[in-house]
């Protein structure tokens, strides 16, 4: 059987069994790589050996939650909290609260996006915003699983379709990629084709609005006290300068940099919290090292992720998956078409980031898309959403990971159950679908 294949199952069954992802991850690597005939010591070799490309991503997404963390100790969060909860206690009757969960909704929807293209901090916002109103949440009876796939929504349409912020990572390594693999096209031509599979995602939130639509009791939180807050004009605009400095710094044009922006732009807006006095000296060691507590897990699944990957890529049978297709398949490029999503699904839910799939999938998907004679525009429609096919669902995926650190602060959201499972089935049927009707019909 195909090493990718098992890697790639046997990670999913033991992370559906709640086995902890990083050790699911670490197993399916080890059980891919002597599946595929590699001795214990190469796979060894290459799971470790490829530890260290996820290691600039594990520190700066440290380094982003405790920034999130410092600047929710300004009160700028708890202020935000306070008039949304003002709003609820408010509300004596189903339409108004209709109307504050219809904010709530808003407001996380805009926020996730803006995190990927406005503000660039990806995930760094839900710790900062999530545990607050989780009280509000519970008050207004709303299924975790349905804001679950709004974070996922606003984490992933974005950069898989606007080119700005991460989507202009992604879809230039889209484009780099393809032109490696001998087809000549430029970074500008990715945004328009990857509008329909986005037509795709939305459609998959509106049924997530369907799907979750009845209210699910959770243990009572305290929300009878009053919130008192006060929050300086200082720390406003402390707050304020750190989250510009946290951007400009990772804008290519202002800061040339080959890589590391993130990392720097969380240190900088840091240094500007501390030089500021917006949180005090003597607790902001406790306040980023509870930060970073947050992301760590996050941290270690991404460092883990890339050893699976490059295992599997390791492995070699990725080339004989696609091979052994194509043999099967003949002539028939529709059936090519799904078959080729299909792998590109089923690597990005193993190794849990769509921007480490580009460069697995596109040296091979290429040549063999030309060979049935599919487009330019077609190409890159294949290439965009079969890199972002299983982002929404990996166990492995911040897009996952993220809203399960926010949503599980209380214990009371699985990762697998109540975030992976519902983003998975939600996201990347209509994404397939939508995926595969572009394709054809720009070919």
């Amino acid at each position: 059987m195909n090493a990718v294949i098992v890697a790639v199952l046997v990670m999913l069954i033991l992370s559906v069994l709640r086995i902890n992802v990083v050790f699911s991850l670490a197993i399916g690597a080890l059980i891919g790589g002597l599946t595929s005939g590699m001795s214990l010591s190469k796979t060894l070799e290459a799971f470790i050996g490829g530890l260290g490309d996820g290691a600039e991503v594990a520190l700066s997404y440290a380094m982003l939650g405790g920034l999130a963390v410092a600047i929710s100790k300004t009160g700028i969060s708890e202020l935000l909290v306070s008039a949304i909860l003002k709003v609820v206690k408010r509300s004596g009757d189903s339409q108004k609260s209709a109307l504050v969960k219809a904010l709530i909704f808003i407001v996380l929807l805009l926020m996730a996006v803006s995190s990927q293209n406005i503000i660039p901090i990806h995930i760094a916002f839900i710790p900062l915003l999530i545990p607050p109103i989780i009280k509000i949440l519970n008050m207004l009876e709303i299924d975790r699983r349905l804001i679950a796939c709004i974070l996922a929504f606003g984490l992933i349409t974005p950069y898989m379709s606007l080119p700005f912020g991460f989507g202009l990572v992604y879809q230039g390594i889209v484009a780099d990629n393809i032109s490696s693999a001998g087809l000549d096209i430029s970074r500008t031509d990715v945004y328009g084709p990857m509008l329909i599979p986005a037509i795709g995602m939305l459609i998959g939130l509106i049924i997530a609005f369907f799907a979750f639509r009845k209210p699910r009791k959770y243990r009572e939180i305290n929300v009878e006290s009053e919130l008192i807050v006060k929050v300086s004009r200082k720390n406003i605009i402390s707050t304020v300068i750190a989250l510009v400095a946290t951007v400009l710094v990772q804008i290519p044009a202002l800061v040339p940099l080959e890589t590391g922006q993130m990392f720097l732009g969380a240190l900088t807006g840091v240094l500007i919290l501390y030089i500021t006095g917006a949180i005090r000296w003597k607790e902001a060691d406790s306040i980023l090292t509870d930060g970073m507590r947050l992301m760590a897990f996050i941290g270690m699944v991404m460092v883990a992720s890339s050893g699976f990957a490059a295992v599997v890529t390791a492995t070699g049978d990725v080339d004989g998956l696609v091979s052994a297709a194509e043999t099967m398949l003949g002539d028939n490029k529709a059936l090519a078409v799904l078959l080729m999503l299909l792998i590109g699904f089923f690597i990005d839910m193993g190794i849990g980031s769509s921007f480490a799939t580009i460069p697995i999938i596109a040296s091979i998907f290429v040549p063999i898309a030309e060979s049935f004679g599919l487009s330019a525009a077609a190409i890159i429609t294949l290439i965009g959403t079969a890199g972002a096919l299983g982002d929404a669902g990996s166990p492995a995926s911040d897009s996952t990971l993220g809203p399960t650190a926010g949503l599980n602060v209380d214990g009371q959201h699985d990762h697998i159950r109540d975030t992976c499972i519902p983003t998975l089935f939600i996201f990347n049927i209509p994404l397939l679908i939508s995926g595969w009707v572009a394709i054809m019909f720009f070919s």
